[in-house]
């Protein structure tokens, strides 16, 4: 297995290209971004047996091979990171599905302005290859080169398509925009669709070969229910076949549980938040992302995320993180009323904390870590 510590272009692109085909090892994309520590405890936990560098290809001794095509480490932002380990067969699965439903396929160009070391970005390069084109490459993202890409398709997370919409660009080149990484605000999907754009949002993590369900339909082949304790389950031949020199298996009868609460109607699936970001506040239970999408249809509200933060009195309370929408006021009375219309009153913000962005991971997510810690302020 080797170890990918590579800038996003050709050499990245050939080698998952081999791993996939069988013409070369397993491949662990690895962003040349991490600091030191950071690289040093995902080879230390992930143990490839080469780490290929634009220096050259070294040999490590205690590395141990692997039968998967691919492997995806998680961020590690609560420990060591996990090596999710996907196959061809998982890999190819999701990306001709993804290629149907979208209706893509040959010389259509994909444009790559996610991180390779991520499912996301590692799923351009898979339906690059599929459709038999070169991916086109932004190692760094910019609004004004995704527009003047010259692209047929692009996969972008909240924040990009946020920032591609603010410079008031015509679109209209892109026949359909992936979304994914992180929940969609309303107001953005309104905003895109407003201007003409079809923008298709995708559910799905590294154990299901990336995005799985589109606009809440599960890709052909896949299946999604709720379990009994509201956790969404998945089953088809993108998932995952484990995880790297570990013996968890989250599975139950061949279901992969996740760790996100959702609901189903009519075969539509609507995801509600993670498992472990539900909020107790005075003994009553607060899903922090149903919260989140309420808020984020207020009209002062730009971006918004909600943490729950330790309280000697309730326990945890219900933080609002929010961006504001222009000169708009966003004040807690306001938010509080807003929410009791819509949600039980004990759900409501009894914090509000107004910042000029959200702290994201690379994988364009929030950094649910920092944000409740508040450690991303010494940062800036």
């Amino acid at each position: 297995m080797h170890a990918l510590v590579l800038p996003p272009g050709p050499a990245l692109s050939e080698a998952v290209r081999r791993a996939l085909t069988g013409d070369g090892p397993a491949a662990l994309p690895l962003s040349p971004d991490l600091p030191r520590p950071a690289l040093e405890a995902a080879l230390a936990a992930l143990r490839p047996t080469h780490v290929v560098t634009p220096d050259g290809v070294r040999r490590e001794p205690d590395g141990v091979p692997s039968d998967a095509a691919l492997i995806i480490a998680t961020s590690g932002s609560t420990g060591a990171p996990k090596g999710v380990e996907l196959t061809a067969g998982a890999l190819l699965a999701s990306a001709r599905a993804s290629l149907a439903r979208l209706g893509a396929g040959e010389g259509d160009r994909w444009l790559c302005c996610l991180p390779p070391s991520h499912i996301s970005g590692a799923q351009v390069l898979i339906r690059s290859l599929l459709c038999g084109t070169e991916p086109i490459v932004h190692p760094r993202f910019s609004p004004a080169d995704v527009i003047a890409s010259g692209a047929d398709y692009v996969s972008l997370v909240p924040t990009q398509l946020r920032r591609v919409l603010d410079t008031g660009a015509d679109l209209a080149g892109f026949p359909v925009i992936l979304l994914g990484g992180a929940a969609a605000p309303p107001a953005l999907l309104a905003e895109a669709r407003a201007a003409g754009l079809r923008v298709v949002t995708t559910y799905g993590m590294s154990e299901t070969s990336g995005g799985c369900v589109y606009d809440g339909v599960p890709l052909d082949g896949v299946e999604v229910e709720i379990g009994d304790d509201g956790r969404v389950r998945i089953a088809g031949p993108v998932l995952f076949s484990g995880y790297r020199l570990r013996a968890e298996r989250p599975f139950e009868g061949g279901w992969f549980v996740t760790s996100d609460l959702g609901s189903m109607d009519d075969g539509r699936l609507t995801v509600l938040g993670r498992a472990d970001d539900v909020i107790n506040t005075g003994g009553r239970k607060v899903v922090a992302g149903a919260v989140a999408d309420v808020l984020a249809g207020h009209p002062a509200v730009r971006d918004v995320v909600v943490v729950g933060r330790p309280d000697p009195e309730w326990g945890e309370i219900v933080v609002a993180v929010v961006v504001p929408r222009g000169d708009g006021e966003v004040t807690l009375g306001a938010l509080r009323d807003f929410a009791k219309e819509r949600l039980p009153a004990y759900a409501a913000p009894r914090a509000v904390e107004l910042v000029s962005r959200i702290p994201l991971l690379p994988n364009g997510k929030p950094d649910m870590v920092a944000l409740k810690n508040q450690d991303w302020k010494k940062r800036d």
